[in-house]
């Protein structure tokens, strides 16, 4: 659809490229938690929200609400470390295009949603999922801690009351290939798989890589590829086709080219939507690592570092979308659940929540060539007001088909 006659989806594209450009790399964007663009971003946010009407707010955890109606729509704006453009921030820059023109909802930005301390942490806080003593001691990767970063964004007030809500709705991009290889334009969440991660260390003994026996050695990084391969083999009769899992960060040290390393530390991040499922994973994963250190010789230390259970989406507001995505997109949406984390896991502990998904070219996401055409965009633009407008007035059913 063309966006020329339509002021709205002007304002609303205008708003979200005018965000891309602070922290930008290349067709990217790099906005960590508390980093200096992302404080950028959140202050000028809170001007976008004052000029819309809505009263901004800044909360200890650096969560960005902008208050007024009792219908909350918003996402995130911080990014993972080669960030795309759209991930969370087409999410608050279409609830903001909605609030200018219902003055029944409110937005909200929440903070660390990618993890740089933990995972969602800023929701997780507003949910009482994690206190704030307890994510002031969260600690990123270089050893900085959460309580530390958050003094760059200074709060302008407390957490918002949730019982001021009636509901949460998340517009996000879909970060998978479902939507654009179907060819579907929006995707309607059923529910959000759980997580869980541990960060695990494995210590050897730091030695001289060209004096050292290689039967002599206590190498941790080998412990390292044992482990995955472990891990892999444990899981095996466990998981399904839908469940994954990563080890995903790695420091080895010395890292040095000469020296047989000493310590290597990783991240293992699992993921699937049946909680029993979950809890056998963690099971092996756990009795994997502790049989290569023993075998290994290896000491190890294992810390949890996130614990999100699955989350089932609203019917209500799954319907009301449902409904909104017929008159906007008649035949090209679909039913579908999320693979991926988002912070309405966290909201919906406090009040009903739904989420509306946009297709992803290629299914990319947390990569700089991230993308979402601007008409796909535009059309969930328009779902989402039209869901919102029925939503302040009165509740809809509506069925629906999954996707393929």
């Amino acid at each position: 659809m063309s966006t020329s006659s339509d002021p709205s989806a002007d304002r609303f594209l205008s708003d979200l490229n005018e965000l891309r450009a602070i922290g930008a790399r290349g067709t990217g964007v790099v906005r960590r938690a508390f980093d200096t663009d992302d404080v950028r971003a959140r202050l000028w946010l809170t001007d976008r929200f004052a000029d819309a009407g809505l009263t901004p707010r800044i909360d200890p955890a650096g969560n960005v609400w902008g208050l007024r109606g009792r219908l909350l729509m918003g996402s995130h704006t911080d990014t993972q470390p080669e960030g795309g453009w759209l991930d969370g921030a087409f999410g608050v820059i279409a609830a903001l295009q909605v609030a200018r023109e219902n003055p029944n909802v409110s937005v909200v930005s929440f903070q660390d949603e990618e993890g740089r301390f933990g995972a969602t942490t800023g929701s997780e806080i507003w949910s009482g999922a994690m206190t704030p003593d307890q994510a002031d001691a969260l600690k990123d990767l270089d050893g900085v801690a959460f309580g530390t970063a958050r003094q760059a964004l200074p709060a302008t007030g407390g957490f918002p009351d949730p019982t001021r809500f009636d509901a949460y709705i998340e517009p996000h991009i879909e970060q998978g290939p479902v939507l654009d290889t179907t060819g579907q334009v929006a995707g309607i969440v059923t529910a959000i798989v759980g997580l869980r991660q541990v960060e695990v260390t494995l210590g050897g003994q730091q030695n001289h890589a060209g004096t050292t026996p290689m039967d002599m050695r206590t190498d941790a990084l080998r412990g390292l590829s044992d482990a995955d391969y472990a891990i892999r083999d444990a899981l095996r009769a466990i998981v399904t086709p839908r469940s994954v899992w990563t080890i995903g960060h790695v420091a080895v040290h010395p890292n040095a080219p000469s020296a047989v390393p000493g310590r290597v530390r990783f991240t293992v991040q699992w993921r699937d939507a049946d909680t029993p499922r979950l809890d056998r994973m963690e099971k092996a994963i756990r009795t994997a690592l502790a049989q290569i250190a023993a075998a290994t010789g290896l000491s190890l230390t294992i810390s949890a570092t996130a614990r999100l259970p699955p989350a089932d989406m609203d019917a209500g507001l799954r319907s009301a979308l449902a409904a909104a995505a017929d008159t906007h997109a008649p035949g090209r949406w679909c039913n579908m659940p999320s693979g991926a984390l988002h912070d309405a896991t966290n909201v919906s502990r406090l009040m009903p929540a739904g989420m509306l998904f946009a297709p992803s070219i290629g299914g990319i996401s947390h990569d700089f060539a991230e993308d979402t055409s601007a008409d796909d965009l535009v059309t969930c633009l328009h779902i989402l007001k039209t869901a919102a407008a029925t939503l302040t007035s009165r509740p809809v059913r509506s069925a629906g088909r999954s996707c393929p």
